[in-house]
Order: structure tokens, then C-alpha cells, then sequence
């Protein structure tokens, strides 16, 4: 009797240790996307730029997959230039295209099957988190033209870059690929999806500007409220903050940023800064600042998880 895939738990590049922790240091998004322009570029298309609990990455195209990934975690997606569709079954079945334009941002729940769709010429953010132990991914493709599950293996996610490939070797050689037919199915959910819809994608930089007077009022704004993803804006204004990884990215003007080593530095328009996940730190934001931080949690935990 074949083996079913849908029971299947491995990690296909066997490297579990924990993340590497974040580069103490500045990098301009603009200066670094130059400097690594070629690898947008196929075969690669796309570059790493933290590895630690936030997984920061940019990429490239064109590509396109038929391979649909389901993760426990949020997923966020920011088109630097031009646009992309995410394809995915939204409700657990019914297929849907999420076109997402230049300057769109736009926050995928966890369970929410998808596939990255992208066009030639193109840069998108990505950021999603850390995988904690208790958690599998599926990696899954459909019968064409259906939402019948084709061929699936469930793995726990330690590098992307080594994980995948395997499995989608393995499909490609499979009887499921090669006839177009269930093998060894009938599959089940070992993830349970979400049952909602998704939010319309939306311009970062509008919605910045639309509630301008309500960040100059609290302070900060909530971009994604309620959502793991955690984005705050944050403008002329003092904050403390600890407890989780987190990328800093200045949007508009300066803002100093002291960590409780008594380090300081200034971040300016474009720069970025990952503070890690033990640091405390400290952000004064100068007239006419906008500063951006992303974090994901985890719920149920009150800080970040040991890796």
C-alpha cells in the first residue's frame, strides 16, 4: 500500500538548529536591493535579508507555480515594484486570485492555502515567522480545474530554501503528476483551514495619509488590527518596546532609537534595523517622522517563543 503523504511529517533538509540572530546594523532598503539586484533575476529571484524569527525577503520573477503552501502562521506581502497575484482557496475550497499592486500591502490569515504568482521585472516583501516546534506546514497541488487535492506532504518547516525542493521533486516523479489522478488519496486536512474571506489589498502610503491625524493624535496606529502580523506606525512620539523580533523601517524623516546596551543610532528615510527578540529599545521620533515596525506573535504567548 503506498504511503500517505497527507501523514507525512519530515523536515527534507534534516537542519533544525535556531534561526540566526539578527546582524546588529543598518541597511538602507534602497542601497541593498541595488546591491543585489541580480538576484531578483531568474534562477533565484529572490534574497533573504533576516533569518531569525522574522523571515525578510524580497522577490523577484517572473515565476509561476502550481504548488499551493499552508503554514500556521500570517503571511505579508508588500509590492515594491509592480504587481503580483497570490492565488488561493479562500474558505478552504473556493478559488480566488489577490492581485496586488505597486504599494499595495496586504496581510494573508494563517491556513490559507496559496501560491505566489509573479510577473518579470518585479520585487515584493515578504516577511512571515519562525516555525515553533508544534507546528507543521503542507505543501499541496490540486487537481486542475478543481479544489480536489492532488498530492500533499505535510513537513516541518526549518529552511525554505532546502525544504521545498525535495517535495516538489518528488511530486513531479509521482503517479499523481503523471496521470493527473489522485494516488494516494482520498487526502484529508491535517490543517484545519480558515473559514473566511480575505482583505482587499490596499495602498500603504494612502493609508498612511488617510489617518495622518490619528497618528499625530495617539502617536501610533495599528496598520493590521487584530491580526498577528503586528505593523505599528509610529510618528512624533516616544515609545519603549521588548519581547519580540522586530524590523524597523523608517518611512518618512529620522527617528533615534536607543537599546538598552546604550546604543544608539538614527535611522533615516529608507533604513531598516532588526532589534532583537532580547533587546529593549527605545524609539523618538523627530518632526515629521514615520517610522514602520513589523513583528508576527504567536497567540497564547506573551513574548517571543525560545528558538
Amino acid at each position: 500500500m503506498a504511503e500517505d503523504n497527507a501523514t507525512k511529517r519530515c523536515s527534507t533538509s534534516g537542519d533544525c538548529s535556531p534561526p540566526k540572530k539578527p546582524d546588529v546594523g543598518i541597511l538602507n532598503i534602497t542601497s541593498w536591493l541595488e546591491e543585489n539586484k541580480d538576484r531578483f533575476l531568474p534562477p533565484v529571484c529572490n534574497k533573504v535579508m533576516n533569518n531569525g524569527w522574522l523571515k525578510i525577503m524580497f522577490v523577484g520573477g517572473p515565476n509561476e507555480r502550481k504548488d499551493y503552501h499552508i503554514e500556521c502562521g500570517e503571511e505579508l506581502f508588500f509590492m515594491v515594484k509592480g504587481s503580483m497575484t497570490l492565488k488561493i482557496m479562500e474558505c478552504g475550497t473556493d478559488p480566488k486570485d489577490v492581485v496586488i499592486n505597486e504599494g499595495e500591502v496586504f496581510c494573508l490569515p494563517s491556513c490559507i492555502p496559496h501560491s505566489p504568482q509573479r510577473n518579470a521585472e518585479t520585487i515584493g516583501l515578504v516577511i512571515e515567522r519562525h516555525r515553533i516546534e508544534s507546528e507543521d506546514d503542507c505543501l499541496r497541488y490540486y487537481v486542475e480545474g478543481s479544489n480536489d487535492i492532488l498530492y500533499q506532504e505535510m513537513f516541518h518547516l526549518c529552511n525554505l530554501e532546502k525544504d521545498l525542493p525535495p517535495i516538489i521533486k518528488r511530486y513531479f516523479a509521482s503517479e499523481a503528476h503523471k496521470t493527473g489522478t489522485p494516488v494516494d488519496g482520498p487526502y484529508e486536512d491535517m490543517i484545519e483551514l480558515r473559514q473566511e474571506r480575505v482583505m482587499t489589498p490596499f495602498s500603504l502610503k494612502s493609508f498612511l495619509e488617510e489617518h495622518a491625524a490619528e497618528l499625530q493624535e495617539n502617536g501610533e496606529l495599528d496598520v493590521f488590527q487584530g491580526a498577528d502580523n503586528k505593523v505599528i506606525a509610529y510618528g512624533n512620539t516616544t515609545k519603549t518596546m521588548s519581547g519580540w523580533e522586530t524590523w524597523l523601517w523608517q518611512w518618512e524623516g529620522e527617528t533615534n532609537i536607543c537599546l538598552e546596551s546604550a546604543e544608539k543610532m538614527t535611522l533615516k528615510k529608507g533604513d531598516s534595523f532588526v532589534v532583537p527578540a532580547d533587546k529593549q529599545y527605545t524609539v523618538h521620533g523627530k518632526e515629521g517622522s514615520l517610522l514602520l515596525t513589523f513583528t508576527q506573535v504567536v497567540k497564547g504567548f506573551d513574548a517571543q517563543p525560545a528558538m
